[in-house]
C-alpha cells in the first residue's frame, strides 16, 4: 500500500532545479541565459529551473511600458525586457526569481497551457511565502502584483511584482520580491504604471530580515502550489 502511494505521487512529479547567485548579476547576462534555457527546455535538453538572483540598480521596460512613466533621476541603466507589463525597478536587496517551466505540462495546482492559472499560481506562491513572515498579502483585480498594508504608512503598498514571457509555452522572467531594497530608487519610475500607490519591503516588517530566510521560504512553499520539490543544481 505504501509503495503504491509513492509511485502515484512521483508519477506526476517533474524535475526542477534551483540555483542562487552569490553576486549581483548583470541584466543582459540574465536575458541571454533565460532565452537559451527556454529553448533547451522546449527541446527537452534540460530540466526546468528556478533562478534566484539580484541585479545592480536598473529599470526594465515591459511590452506595455510608457515613456512618460520613466523618470530616472538617478540615471540608472534601462533595458527592454521583452516580458509583459510596464516599468519595473530591480536592485540589490530585491529577490528576483526567474521561473523557467514547460507550461505544456501541468504543475501542481496549475493546469497545462493555462496562462491565467500560471500567473495566479505565482501570486499565490508569493502570498504563501509572505505568510511565513506574518505578512498578510493579497491581490487586487484592478492592479497587478502582490500587495499588503505597510506597517508604517498603514496604506496599501506593493511588495512584489510579476512579469512573464512565454516562448513555445516555456515561461521565463518571473517575480521580484522586495526584501530590503533602497525604496527611494522606485521613485525613478511609476511602478507598473500605477501612480496612486507606493512600494514597501519585508524589511519594514522585520528589520533584521535575511535574504537566506526569504529564499528558504520561497523554496519550501513552491511545492504547495507547483507540485515538484526543487533540487539544488
Amino acid at each position: 500500500m505504501h509503495s503504491r502511494r509513492a509511485i502515484t505521487m512521483t508519477q506526476f512529479s517533474k524535475e526542477i532545479i534551483w540555483r542562487r547567485d552569490k553576486m549581483l548579476r548583470a541584466y543582459p547576462d540574465a536575458l541571454h541565459y533565460m532565452e537559451a534555457k527556454a529553448k533547451d527546455i522546449h527541446l527537452g535538453k534540460t530540466a526546468e529551473e528556478l533562478w534566484l538572483t539580484e541585479h545592480p540598480p536598473l529599470f526594465t521596460a515591459g511590452t506595455s511600458a510608457k515613456k512618460e512613466d520613466l523618470l530616472n533621476p538617478q540615471h540608472y541603466p534601462t533595458y527592454h525586457a521583452g516580458r509583459g507589463g510596464q516599468w519595473t525597478y530591480h536592485g540589490p536587496g530585491q529577490r528576483i526569481v526567474y521561473v523557467m517551466l514547460d507550461l505544456k505540462q501541468p504543475h501542481g495546482l496549475v493546469p497545462a497551457r493555462d496562462i491565467r492559472a500560471y500567473v495566479k499560481g505565482l501570486e499565490q506562491w508569493i502570498i504563501l511565502t509572505l505568510s511565513r513572515f506574518g505578512i498578510e498579502a493579497f491581490t487586487r483585480e484592478d492592479r497587478i502584483g502582490v500587495w499588503c498594508i505597510d506597517p508604517i504608512s498603514h496604506q496599501e503598498t506593493k511588495i512584489a511584482a510579476l512579469g512573464i514571457r512565454l516562448s513555445r509555452w516555456v515561461s521565463w522572467h518571473g517575480i521580484s520580491l522586495n526584501v530590503a531594497p533602497a525604496l527611494d530608487d522606485f521613485s525613478g519610475i511609476i511602478p507598473c504604471g500605477i501612480r496612486d500607490y507606493g512600494v514597501t519591503s519585508l524589511e519594514r516588517f522585520h528589520h533584521t530580515i535575511r535574504m537566506d530566510d526569504v529564499d528558504h521560504a520561497l523554496l519550501s512553499t513552491w511545492p504547495k502550489i507547483f507540485g515538484s520539490i526543487p533540487k539544488a543544481a
